[in-house]
């Protein structure tokens, strides 16, 4: 067996057994025509000249059986790994992916949000295709107001990807489309290459509009799908995604004018029983009783000021008139009133001595009740 040649065999890898640091690796391959599956060994460099594998692809390997005596089992070498069919187109494709990658066009931060309700919706897909169908019509049937703006291309062949890019770029100028959806239906990883071209990649990153992709089934992921703003499973789920559904938000209204008019209502009644609460309260029902103490504190200090006003005139009357007596007991009137006499000359001066006098004279007598005048006739000195 071990003097065999090494051939070339192809088959589908059903399980890739990777052990870290090992140098053997051990791959699982089955025949595609028929239920027999065979057991390869292979190294580390080996895997990786191969590219990205995954479990289902389709390879062509480069083996040389080997026996292994101490069990008698039969394995086969494998020295070189190359994707062969649709393996190939993937392995293509997931390095196409890795290098968009790098340069950022899948980058989630530089997604945009869908608008709520669209102006205009811009469609591109195949002409009268299913996928046109699916998302005119339930577009229509979400939001009939809702304004769709086709553009067909085809969406398989050498020319797919021309049309596609003319049609996303001639609804990105246009200023109504608020997004855009590219659209179709399932198929095979053939007909589906279209949507993973590095143009349209490239096409689809650079509009300012975004854009949502409902390419094939959920399990198909085209490029596209990731460099897309949305990526939806079907062109149904996109219809879905870029309008809202008017009997929903309908009735959302209707809820939230509900819960407004129920918030109103709980509202006036809280502020209601907060009301009657209030004028239950002694103060408001009976405001005068509030004030009755004061009244009684103001009577009695009211009461209190006058006795003392009262008080303070008798005792300011009485010192006056104390004091009127004494200026009146010292007011020369007074003196007269007792029968004195105040003299003065013709001058007007005060006599007070005999000596500021002479005989002949002219006195003035001044009394309690008026003048006389007088003539001195003689002037006798008291000793």
């Amino acid at each position: 067996m071990e003097r065999l040649s090494p051939i070339w065999v192809e088959g589908q890898l059903i399980e890739i057994k990777r052990r870290a640091g090992a140098v053997t690796q051990f791959l699982t391959m089955r025949d595609t025509l028929a239920e027999v599956s065979v057991t390869l060994s292979t190294s580390q460099a080996v895997l990786d000249a191969a590219g990205p594998l995954t479990e289902g692809t389709v390879v062509a390997a480069w083996v040389r059986p080997t026996v292994w005596s101490k069990s008698g089992s039969l394995t086969f070498e494998c020295r070189e790994l190359r994707p062969s069919g649709e393996g190939r187109l993937l392995a293509a494709i997931e390095q196409r992916k890795r290098m968009l990658q790098a340069e950022g066009l899948f980058d989630p931060s530089r997604k945009r949000r869908l608008p709520f309700l669209p102006r205009r919706i811009g469609l591109v897909t195949g002409a009268k295709s299913a996928a046109e169908r699916d998302v005119t019509e339930h577009i229509a049937r979400r939001w009939p107001a809702a304004v769709v703006d086709v553009r067909n291309a085809l969406v398989q062949g050498q020319q797919a990807v021309e049309q596609l890019i003319d049609a996303v770029r001639s609804l990105d100028a246009h200023p109504e489309v608020d997004v855009i959806i590219i659209a179709r239906g399932g198929g095979s990883l053939e007909d589906l290459l279209p949507f993973s071209d590095e143009a349209l990649a490239r096409a689809v990153f650079a509009c300012r509009t975004p854009v949502v992709s409902a390419i094939g089934h959920e399990t198909d992921t085209p490029i596209l799908d990731l460099v897309a703003d949305v990526r939806a499973s079907t062109p149904t789920d996109a219809a879905k995604r870029v309008v809202p559904d008017a009997a929903a938000e309908a009735e959302l209204v209707r809820a939230a004018l509900g819960r407004v008019r129920g918030a109103i209502v709980g509202r006036v009644e809280s502020e209601q029983r907060r009301l009657g609460e209030l004028r239950s309260r002694p103060v408001l029902r009976d405001p005068a009783a509030f004030l009755a103490g004061h009244d009684e504190r103001l009577q009695t200090a009211r009461d209190r000021l006058g006795r003392a006003i009262d008080g303070r005139l008798r005792e300011e009357r009485l010192g006056l008139g104390h004091t009127v007596d004494r200026i009146r007991a010292l007011s020369p009137l007074a003196t007269l009133q007792r029968g004195y006499a105040i003299l003065a000359d013709a001058t007007g001066g005060s006599v007070e001595s005999v000596g500021a006098t002479e005989p002949g004279a002219t006195l003035v007598a001044r009394l309690a009740d008026g003048r006389l005048n007088l003539t001195v006739t003689e002037i006798e000195v008291q000793e």
